[in-house]
């Protein structure tokens, strides 16, 4: 009786590993959409946070769809104006920026690099 269970245990057991490995896949995919990190330049987007190696650090903002262009900030100072769904360089920082686009109704960007003591 025993061989004829042991199959059907071991089937079992191989859906529930296949099953974590693929919702472990999942969050991880799910996680490299929202931080991302570069050596010396970073591109970021709404809602992500990003990590530069170095300082200064060149920071390219995706901007969101839509029409007509929006007025970016860092760190609530005016960046400039800047059209929407397009990847737009913002310049290169030296201190960490959050980044807002006025009038989007979007989450800001966040964008850390080492500080100077």
């Amino acid at each position: 009786m025993k061989s004829i269970d042991q199959p059907a245990t071991s089937a079992l057991s191989l859906r529930t590993a296949m099953l974590a490995a693929s919702l472990g896949l999942v969050a991880s995919q799910g996680l490299a959409e929202t931080h991302v990190s570069g050596s010396n330049a970073i591109t970021v987007a709404p809602g992500q946070t990003g990590t530069c190696a170095t300082s200064p650090c060149q920071v390219t903002l995706q901007m969101p769809p839509g029409d007509g262009s929006y007025e970016v900030t860092g760190n609530e100072v005016l960046i400039g104006t800047f059209p929407a769904g397009q990847a737009v360089n913002l310049g290169n920082f030296f201190e960490p920026q959050a980044i807002a686009i006025k009038g989007a109704g979007v989450k800001k960007a966040y964008v850390y690099m080492p500080q100077d003591m």
